[in-house]
């Protein structure tokens, strides 16, 4: 999936793929439905489960370790992770419905940037377009249509564009393969982009590309999130943010966020949504990473060593049994809100914010 380095025969053998393969969803042989294989999940780490019961005085697991800071809630590390930093529970269910309709309606409008620009150009209001049954369509197809019906001549219909109709008549039927569901659009939506833009096909950030401000809101939720990892009296600055958007069977292959100029800063990671599992490297794929959830509301923080280590989420569960969202649930279960609480279900979203 998007992100992640190229895999080659190489590190197919090394002991992160190995990981990513572990855990990675595969389905039993089933003739009527998917039934997803058994996993192994003894070793993954559930940072839920620890700060329940070091809030009940219990003690904590070997390797990890509460971070001394004026932090309201506690913070974990790990031992052999220098510069990671997990805090389970850190957002609200309120805060956290507000960024998941944030992450659908907001963040993908131009001028940031989506994964669908480089086919189908900036789309605007994706979000509301699959609400209302729209269907993208490329403008030629319609003046085609249009223009056939009244025997004009074609010679001056303008370069390709695209615009969302309600829906396709029997007349567009021959040009299916040039239309396509808002819905679909919106299920396919797997990255966009906050202030500075990432160029994806350079790895790099293109200051040239036209960009808004992270929204004020969202840096001062990433300047609190930061504050436990920043160096001493120094203040977060969050100038970037991609948004990473998860389906069924969607994986981030195992990669390093190496692009920024200054590694002491963190990069602050929400998860909202979904549960996954969060793989943690070393900083060669060689060394075995560690296994984590990854719960709605939760925020992990990587700065200094930490941003030297490959990771990367080979699992997202999407399952009533696994998924872990039932309060989101409950709180998306009025009639405005059903659109979120459809895409919810089965989706996972991670807000990732930057200092460049």
């Amino acid at each position: 999936m998007y992100g992640a380095e190229p895999v080659n025969e190489e590190s197919e053998r090394t002991a992160f793929r190995k990981a990513e393969k572990k855990y990675k969803i595969y389905y039993e042989n089933a003739k009527k439905k998917k039934i997803p294989r058994s996993v192994d999940l003894s070793e993954v780490i559930d940072f839920r489960s620890i700060l329940e019961s070091f809030k009940g005085g219990g003690d904590l697991p070997a390797g990890v370790f509460e971070l001394k800071c004026d932090f309201n809630q506690p913070v974990f590390g790990l031992v052999s992770r220098p510069g990671f930093y997990f805090i389970p529970a850190a957002l609200s269910i309120e805060e956290q419905c507000h960024w998941i309709r944030e992450s659908l309606t907001s963040f993908p409008q131009p001028p940031n940037r989506t994964n669908h620009n480089a086919i189908y150009g900036p789309l605007q209001d994706l979000f509301l377009a699959a609400k209302e049954g729209k269907v993208l369509i490329e403008e030629d197809t319609l003046a085609e249509n249009i223009i056939s019906e009244a025997n004009l001549d074609q010679s001056n219909v303008n370069t390709p564009r695209w615009k969302y109709i309600k829906e396709l008549d029997e007349s567009f039927s021959r040009d299916a393969g040039k239309s396509v569901s808002a819905s679909v659009l919106l299920r396919k939506l797997r990255w966009s982009t906050l202030g500075l833009q990432f160029d994806w096909s350079k790895r790099s950030y293109n200051i040239a590309l036209p960009h808004k401000k992270i929204p004020d809101k969202l840096c001062m939720l990433a300047k609190r999130m930061a504050a436990p990892a920043m160096p001493c009296s120094e203040e977060f600055h969050p100038e970037a943010a991609i948004v990473n958007y998860f389906g069924l069977g969607d994986m981030l292959g195992g990669h390093l966020d190496d692009m920024e100029k200054d590694w002491s800063k963190p990069i602050v990671s929400i998860s909202l949504g979904c549960k996954a599992i969060f793989l943690l490297g070393g900083k060669s794929r060689d060394h075995t990473p560690i296994a984590m959830f990854l719960q709605s509301g939760d925020a992990v923080l990587m700065a200094g060593e930490a941003r030297e280590c490959f990771h990367g989420v080979p699992r997202i569960f999407t399952d009533p049994e696994n998924a872990e969202i039932g309060t989101l649930e409950s709180q998306f279960s009025d009639e405005n809100n059903l659109p979120f609480l459809d895409y919810i279900r089965t989706s996972r979203v991670n807000i990732n914010i930057r200092q460049f």
